[in-house]
């Protein structure tokens, strides 16, 4: 231990999932550090929002750059490393390949290297996705640790090789190092590039006479949906276990996009048919048409379930949404809209950017 608090170190920690697993670990008295690219804009609006933004400290760095990742890690000293950051919109990565391959590819190897020559103690997350699966109808009704992989994707591929990485560098060293295989996980604090933040918000706005339509692309999709504060409290456990190990985080339940569409605009007391319009440019290259996730060795060997169903998270983000546009329309800002730059913050500047 370097101190009395345990430390932990997060890439991705202004993301839906970062900001959430920086407040757990507040809650259990941790010692937070988080990696962020320095840039004219930064993207605080969720940890301000769930009001940790001042209890964290904030490492200028870049998951693409191995000097300030290891800068990072040497400055913070952590018991616990949790890689979330990425390019982790599945569409944009068959626009950014080579991009979405630096950054959730390659970047766990960095700092697998790191930690491997700096502290091989230190104990590492890896957020891998369901994506891995591709298209297994046929092989399995649902996706489990030992279902063949099949990425369709050149994000899937990418987390393909961190996959792989952190299986070499836990057999070949001994590294205490994870993954865990996280189906869709949603939230009020999701992005607007999602589709389900995408559908909430537009119905929050359609409710509020400030849209008039919905455009989508496939429909019939069906995916895996949880919340993602409870997937973060999963992510937490598996590097509590006493032996490194991947874990998949889902459900074990499926919906369609246009399920969710349903139930969205019911919830606003609207009729979906007459907003939503089909729209070929939202529609992939390829598209996964199936995940459901077997999250039984979880429940087994770290005593966890999912907390909140299909039908809460929807309404927890619809909610949310209608709540933020009626705030806007009384003339209150977005949280994506506040300052972002706030004098609190508590930043450790890599030498060359001082």
């Amino acid at each position: 231990m370097y101190g009395e608090k345990k430390k932990a170190l997060i890439t991705g920690i202004t993301g839906q999932d970062g900001a959430y697993l920086a407040k757990l670990l507040l809650e259990k008295d941790y010692e937070v550090y988080g990696v962020v690219r320095r840039v004219s804009t930064p993207n605080f609006w969720r940890l301000q929002h769930l009001g940790i933004l001042d209890k964290i400290t904030l490492i200028s760095g870049d998951v693409s750059d191995m000097a300030s990742l290891s800068e990072a890690i040497h400055e913070s000293k952590p018991e616990e490393i949790y890689n979330l950051a990425a390019q982790s919109f599945v569409g944009s990565s068959f626009d950014q390949p080579l991009q979405s391959t630096d950054v959730n590819g390659l970047a766990l190897l960095k700092i697998l290297e790191i930690v491997r020559k700096f502290n091989p103690k230190i104990k590492i997350y890896q957020a891998s996705t369901s994506e891995l699966y591709g298209d297994s109808i046929g092989l399995s009704e649902s996706q489990n640790e030992l279902t063949p992989f099949k990425p369709n994707s050149p994000y899937a591929l990418a987390k393909l090789i961190a996959f792989e990485t952190a299986r070499i560098y836990r057999e070949s060293y001994g590294i205490f190092v994870c993954n865990g295989i996280l189906f869709n996980h949603e939230s009020e604090l999701r992005g607007l590039e999602f589709v389900t933040r995408k559908i909430t918000n537009e119905v929050a706005k359609i409710k509020l006479g400030l849209s008039n339509e919905l455009r989508l692309g496939n429909l019939d999709a069906k995916r895996d949906w949880g919340y993602a504060q409870d997937y973060v409290e999963l992510t937490w456990k598996i590097l509590q276990h006493d032996k490194p190990d991947d874990f998949v985080i889902a459900t074990n339940e499926t919906h369609s996009i246009k399920e969710f569409v349903e139930e969205a605009f019911r919830l606003a007391g609207l009729d979906w048919k007459l907003y939503v319009r089909i729209d070929q440019q939202y529609k992939r290259p390829y598209e996964v048409p199936y995940l459901k996730g077997d999250y039984s060795k979880a429940k087994k060997i770290l005593g966890w379930e999912p907390k909140t169903k299909f039908k809460e998270l929807v309404k927890l983000m619809v909610e949310a949404d209608l709540d933020r546009w009626r705030r806007h329309l009384k003339g209150e800002s977005f949280a994506w809209d506040a300052p972002n730059n706030p004098g609190h913050v508590k930043y450790l500047f890599r030498a060359k950017d001082k």
